[in-house]
């Protein structure tokens, strides 16, 4: 069986706590590897290693830098199939999905290597009699990112490559659930020729995130998982004077309006509901239809393609999703379906009782569909985070609109109609951070950002794009001014330009 420790200062480091948790095949459910859980004192070895290493990373020329993430893509296009075939074996998502989440993640190293012009400051001449003012971005120094379980590939990449291109060290804490693509991802950076210690990985749960926390040489923290999770991490953090930007929960609704096309609108709800079995912070999750006719003509063509999903082992490359992450995953997830029922809405598709030949004690479960679902149900209010997708039913455009503004959260959004002034009025009222239009997961490019609003994010910038730029670097502003004969003699009022 694979022991996974840590790796830190370059190299695999056993874990000496003498806490480990156990790494499942979600499609089997066997044991297929033990991650050591880090203590707090070897959370702070990371943290030196990468105190040392920074400084000389740091003050290595920003296009050097990117040479590194320039060779670390070609090495993860050289080892792809081996990345996904990992992750998809860890985390339970098909093979296919798992090169999506990779290549997700690759996009943003890509804008990364035009760190070199987003670094640079600004430059103003003469701004006062023999006054020049200029700034510059500046790394931080040591910065550490905390990722979930459900892109083990993405969103480290999202928060690894602009922190290490701005010249920073990183300490990586990713989910002990599947923490295999992580490892391998910092073994291909030391291969790129990233220094020993500039990127370093520490497994554990909440007591290696409580290290990170407190840790004084930690300047700023990046986190993705829930909202309980983020407000404890953004609050803390703070407390203790850092930097800090988390992502939480997410329940976004995909408004359809009496003129969309009904065909291209089912499609887009059962690839955003129920892809990845429906983990993902950017999946559809509600379908709000307008008016009674709508949400009829919806349900009944949802009925008989959600019945039609493949569920299958996450080698199967013909399957639509695959199992769960765990088992209490899996429980939770049934739990709320019980609860849905229990609250009154109509189970239009009961995948609870779901079961793969061959995989029978894998992970797995059916796509579930309610109708008649209302915003005082709590499968409404929460986060399932698994393959459910629910049917609000509203009579006008201005019900529909009121369901994601009222919202706790603020995440993505999606309307589907033919009408582009209907559209862009919701894009322009709808209070919701990422707003697609015919697009049901409203995923940003890399180049520009990531980010929710209300419950679903903590902190005032988002991820990838400008931002990350922005929050990995602080400014310093230079006023300079060269002798040049003139005596003007002590001032005891502040400068101005008068």
């Amino acid at each position: 069986m694979r022991e996974i420790g840590h790796f830190v200062g370059g190299k695999h480091v056993a874990g000496s706590s003498g806490r480990s948790a156990d790494v499942f095949q979600p499609m089997d459910g066997t044991i297929q590897a033990k991650v050591a859980l880090a203590s707090a004192a070897e959370v702070r070895q990371a943290v030196e290693n990468a105190k040392a290493a920074q400084l000389e990373w740091g003050a290595t020329n920003p296009q050097r830098r990117v040479r590194v993430l320039m060779k670390f893509l070609q090495l993860v296009q050289r080892d792809y199939e081996e990345l996904a075939e990992l992750l998809a074996r860890e985390n339970g998502k098909t093979i296919p999905d798992a090169r999506g989440d990779i290549q997700r993640g690759l996009e943003v190293v890509e804008v990364c290597i035009g760190a070199p012009h987003m670094m640079k400051g600004e430059y103003t001449e003469g701004a006062g009699p023999g006054i020049d003012v200029y700034s510059m971005r500046q790394p931080l120094g040591v910065v550490a990112g905390i990722t979930p379980f459900n892109f083990p590939a993405m969103i480290p990449l999202w928060k690894i490559a602009p922190a290490i291109a701005c010249g920073n060290a990183f300490i990586l804490k990713p989910s002990e659930r599947d923490p295999g693509v992580p490892m391998r991802i910092a073994e291909l950076f030391l291969e790129a020729g990233l220094p020993e210690g500039v990127l370093n990985v520490v497994n554990g749960d909440k007591e290696a995130v409580d290290a990170i926390l407190d840790d004084p040489d930690i300047q700023a923290i990046g986190f993705v998982g829930s909202t309980p999770i983020a407000e404890y991490i953004y609050t803390r953090g703070c407390a203790n004077g850092k930097r800090v930007q988390c992502f939480g929960g997410a329940k976004n609704h995909m408004i359809i309006m009496p003129d969309a096309d009904m065909d291209q609108t089912v499609d887009a709800l059962i690839g955003a509901g129920y892809g990845s079995a429906g983990e993902r912070c950017m999946a559809v999750s509600v379908a709000v239809p307008v008016g009674q006719e709508t949400a009829d003509r919806l349900v009944e063509k949802l009925i008989p393609r959600v019945e039609a999903l493949k569920v299958g082992p996450s080698t199967d490359e013909g399957a639509d999703y695959g199992p769960l992450v765990t088992k209490a995953h899996l429980d939770k997830v049934r739990g709320y379906v019980d609860l849905g029922v229990e609250e009154g809405a109509k189970l239009a598709v009961d995948g609870r009782d779901f079961s793969l030949q061959g995989y029978e004690n894998g992970y797995y479960m059916g796509g579930c569909l309610f109708d008649n679902v209302t915003p005082d149900m709590r499968i409404y209010k929460e986060e399932i985070f698994g393959p459910v997708l629910s049917v609000v039913r509203t009579d006008t455009y201005a019900e529909a609109l009121k369901l994601p503004n009222e919202h706790e959260y603020g995440n993505g959004v999606a309307i589907f109609t033919r009408d582009g002034d209907a559209a862009r009025d919701f894009a322009a009222k709808v209070q919701v951070g990422m707003v697609g239009v015919n697009v049901p997961i409203p995923v940003p490019i890399a180049y520009y950002t990531f980010g929710g609003w209300k419950g679903s994010s903590f902190g005032d910038l988002n991820q990838h794009g400008t931002d990350a730029f922005r929050f990995y670097t602080k400014t310093k502003t230079i006023t300079s001014r060269w002798p040049s004969g003139i005596k003007d003699g002590a001032e005891f009022v502040i400068p101005t330009m008068n």
